[in-house]
């Protein structure tokens, strides 16, 4: 076998940066050296891998059959490496995660600092949407992913994680505050609601929990992260629909109250996910189990 990890390694970072400059550059080798190990990965398969596009080189049919296989071989190159550099299961360091917004500005930082106390690091952290976690789980990027809507990428394992409760609020000063006993749906129906942004797992699990209730959602405004529909609920832009954890603060303090409405109990589900031919190292495996642990 001549194929070399090398080889696919300037592969993919000629994929990512789209020229042999520019990869050559992220792997610390010389432009002809790069260009060269290319060109002699592209001759032992016997096709192009790219399109030249200018300046640029654009992964054609090829590459981008050739790409999660690429992925999926370095990744387990790096895992096998990491695993007996450390040969410490607990010790966290290089392993990569990912959260969606909410689980990772509420619930993850004190996960880690629980997680720090039986290690002697914490993984590094990358925070998005559902769906670029998902993304960045699929490609490789990271090696779990941690969030809080369904998974929509077939090539992931989604496991069951935690439950979370879903609560309607308003500012104090709203005129559906003020009602009398339960709000009806009619009201829901007429009123401005506070959405996060398409790709979201809050937006996804506020649709899939209101929609068969309410048909349709007025939106009084689109916002990236729910700290920002907190804030705008409680200024009286809009109803909300949002985490219990991360509307506490506010409902507490008095700036925000929590509505009694006629819909049943809203509930989603928090997922833990990982590529399903990912080469779960130990150090992995550990962490995954803590968060298990801390689910129970």
């Amino acid at each position: 076998m001549r194929l070399t990890l090398r080889q696919l390694q300037i592969f993919l970072a000629v994929a990512d940066h789209g020229s042999t400059m520019a990869a050559a550059d992220a792997v610390a080798l010389s432009q002809s050296a790069a260009s060269a190990a290319l060109k002699e990965l592209e001759g032992l398969l016997g096709i192009h891998l790219f399109d030249r596009i200018g300046k640029r080189l654009i992964l054609n049919d090829n590459g981008r059959m050739l790409l999660p296989q690429a992925r999926q071989m370095l990744d387990a190159a790096a895992t096998m490496e990491a695993q007996f550099h450390q040969p410490d299961a607990a010790d966290a360091v290089g392993l990569r995660i990912a959260a969606s917004t909410t689980i990772g500005i509420y619930l993850l930082p004190h996960m880690l600092a629980h997680f720090a106390q039986h290690s002697a690091s914490v993984p590094q952290v990358t925070i998005a949407n559902t769906r670029a976690v998902a993304a960045a789980v699929a490609a490789f990027d990271v090696d779990v992913g941690l969030i809080e809507g369904p998974c929509h990428e077939p090539e992931l394992r989604a496991e069951p994680w935690l439950a979370d409760e879903l609560v309607v609020v308003c500012a104090p000063h709203h005129p559906l505050a003020a009602r009398d006993g339960k709000v009806p749906l009619a009201d829901l129906r007429q009123a401005g609601w506070l959405l996060r942004e398409v790709g979201s797992g809050t937006r996804e699990a506020v649709e899939h929990a209101l929609l068969p209730h309410l048909h349709m959602l007025h939106s009084a405004g689109e916002f990236s992260n729910a700290e920002a529909i907190k804030h705008a609920a409680s200024a009286g832009l809009g109803l909300a629909c949002l985490s219990r954890l991360v509307v506490a603060d506010l409902v507490e303090s008095g700036r925000l109250v929590e509505l009694r409405t006629t819909l049943p109990r809203l509930q989603r589900h928090f997922y833990l996910i990982h590529r399903r031919n990912k080469l779960l190292s130990a150090r992995l495996e550990f962490f995954m189990q803590f968060c298990r642990d801390w689910a129970n």
